[in-house]
């Protein structure tokens, strides 16, 4: 039996400012990746979304990114890995303290947007990031491009990691995903977006956007809130999982 995570990025509003459907898309995923406030989230979203997810028993995570509302943490910058570090530490502080208040607790972290790319690539990013999350609590399960450079950093210093893939993202050939901006990098047609990810859960590869096979590893999949049609994609994806005698649970169950 294949099993796998189902994660969508959450809690991606502030102040007056509201992102996605969260209170849909709970009920059909398993964990969620909870905004922190440095792209998008404030006190109110964090614990709200935390709420949310007690309620409907699905795991929380951190989601810490690049201090950039503006561009929504999606744009490169210049950081070194102390800082990488320090802005880690300090998010994952935000999320795990509204937990512990909510009487739950935060069982893994994944970096958002640019952050997440650029650690996926660099080794000294990479290994701040998971030592920031080890240091804090070496339980903590560390979510990853499969097969990067953010996954072998949290292997090397003893984290659980949880190899991720995207259902609604196309790939290169070395296994980076497509850069937002290029035409096709997001897969807006559900049935294409299943195919794609019981492909990568069961045959261990991807076809890249320059039709190469990619191999990999599925833990978990993500799925994006601000997808168009976003709920309907993930009921979709989660019936044919299913269909596909793929089990939908948590990490590390």
């Amino acid at each position: 039996m294949f099993r796998v995570d189902l994660n969508c990025d959450m809690g991606e509003g502030f102040g007056v400012y509201t992102a996605g459907l969260d209170n849909e898309l709970m009920k059909y995923i398993t964990s969620a990746n909870i905004a922190c406030g440095f792209h998008a989230g404030d006190a109110a979203t964090i614990r709200r979304t935390v709420k949310m997810a007690l309620e409907n028993d699905v795991a929380i995570g951190a989601h810490p990114g690049l201090p950039d509302l503006a561009g929504f943490g999606r744009r490169v910058m210049a950081i070194t890995p102390e800082e990488a570090y320090e802005l880690t530490v300090y998010q994952l502080g935000a999320v795990y303290a509204f937990a512990k208040s909510e009487g739950g607790s935060v069982a893994h972290v994944k970096p958002h947007g640019a952050l997440y790319n650029m650690a996926a690539k660099s080794r000294p990013l990479a290994d701040a990031i998971a030592e920031a999350i080890y240091k804090v609590n070496p339980s903590l399960m560390l979510f990853g491009l499969a097969g990067s450079e953010l996954i072998h950093a949290g292997e090397a210093i003893g984290l659980r990691t949880i190899h991720e893939v995207f259902a609604d993202r196309t790939y290169e050939s070395d296994g980076s995903l497509t850069p937002r901006g290029t035409e096709g990098a997001v897969i807006v047609d559900p049935v294409r977006a299943a195919e794609q990810t019981i492909s990568m859960i069961r045959d261990g590869e991807v076809k890249s956007r320059q039709h190469h096979s990619v191999i990999l590893k599925a833990d978990t999949v993500c799925v994006h809130g601000d997808t168009p049609g976003a709920v309907e994609n993930v009921i979709r994806l989660r019936a044919g999982l299913e269909a596909a005698s793929i089990s939908v649970q948590k990490a590390g169950v």
